[in-house]
């Protein structure tokens, strides 16, 4: 009997050990439990519709424009950069370098990348 009461001892003071031992997790400041509409302090919002303020912006098209892929041309070093070609797919733009006539084909993805 005495036997298995260390063994039990020993086993909770192992398991205390591990357990004061263990990293504390973060408590937070405040809690907040709330049902029903409006904010946190009981008021109701008006003209809030519940999305944030990123949701109410019109969206984009992040597709390469014609005229991005001129300007990136430009900034390549093209002089006169125009476009030749344009589908769903690339835009195609020639101009000239130093080299003389040159083309540059880009694809139709966010921040025009260069295929060719």
């Amino acid at each position: 009997m005495l036997h298995k009461l260390k063994i039990a001892t020993l086993s909770a003071m192992i398991g205390l050990g591990t357990l004061a031992a263990a990293p504390t997790t973060a408590q937070a400041d405040n809690l907040y439990f709330g049902f029903g509409i409006g904010d946190p302090s009981g008021g109701y919002v008006y003209g809030h519709n519940g999305r944030g303020h990123r949701a109410e912006r019109p969206r984009r098209n992040r597709a390469c424009t014609p005229r991005q892929a001129v300007r990136k041309a430009e900034r390549f070093g093209m002089r006169r950069a125009r476009v030749v070609k344009a589908n769903r797919n690339i835009i195609r733009v020639v101009g000239r370098t130093h080299w003389g006539r040159q083309h540059i084909v880009f694809a139709r993805a966010p921040r025009c990348p260069v295929i060719r």
